[in-house]
């Protein structure tokens, strides 16, 4: 019952475009959570992440789990992607890597503009949610998926096209120059 109310109470994400503000706050999503859901689902909303480990751990959510190795097998496609465009050695230890994942690794290597890549992958990321979904809206994993759906929806707002040139072109050069630096703030 408590998620009937929680839901009722959230704004629609299905609509929102990319230039429109957010109807709702993660913050403000976390504390409707933490007013309506029990602790083990607000400490299950407390963990949820766009950067699942490597090594993944299981979650009580099943969309929690398909969503961390989703998110995972994509990260590791990327890696593999941009490594061997390097010619460099990329260990994915025992992950076969599904063949999708590979393509949108590809697809996204390929593009001349870092922010258009970036783009895509947030558009793949949100289509890999969206299949995810589930049919039950009142229910703790309909939860997990808006709050998913939020983050990627909030990581997207926070693309800047000047710094994110000036990132990549410093991290490029440290790769080209064989530097450990990641990135100039």
């Amino acid at each position: 019952m408590a998620e009937y109310y929680l839901v009722s109470q959230l704004p629609s994400l299905d609509a929102v475009g990319e230039n429109t503000p957010l109807p709702i706050t993660e913050e403000r999503f976390l504390e409707l959570c933490n007013q309506h859901l029990v602790k083990k689902a607000q400490k299950e909303i407390q963990q949820m992440t766009l950067v699942p480990p490597i090594n993944l751990e299981v979650a009580n959510s099943a969309l929690i789990n398909a969503w961390n190795e989703s998110e995972r097998n994509l990260r590791l496609a990327l890696g593999k992607v941009r490594a061997e465009k390097m010619n460099k050695p990329f260990n994915v230890g025992n992950v076969i890597l599904p063949v999708e994942y590979m393509r949108a690794a590809s697809t996204a290597a390929e593009m001349e503009n870092p922010m258009e890549a970036e783009e895509y992958l947030n558009r793949y990321r949100l289509s890999i949610l969206e299949a995810l979904r589930p049919m039950d809206i009142f229910s703790e994993e309909y939860i997990l998926y808006y709050g998913i759906k939020l983050k990627l929806l909030l990581r997207k707002r926070l693309f800047d096209t000047q710094s994110g040139e000036t990132a990549y072109k410093n991290i490029y050069n440290s790769i080209l120059n064989g530097d450990r630096l990641e990135a100039k703030q």
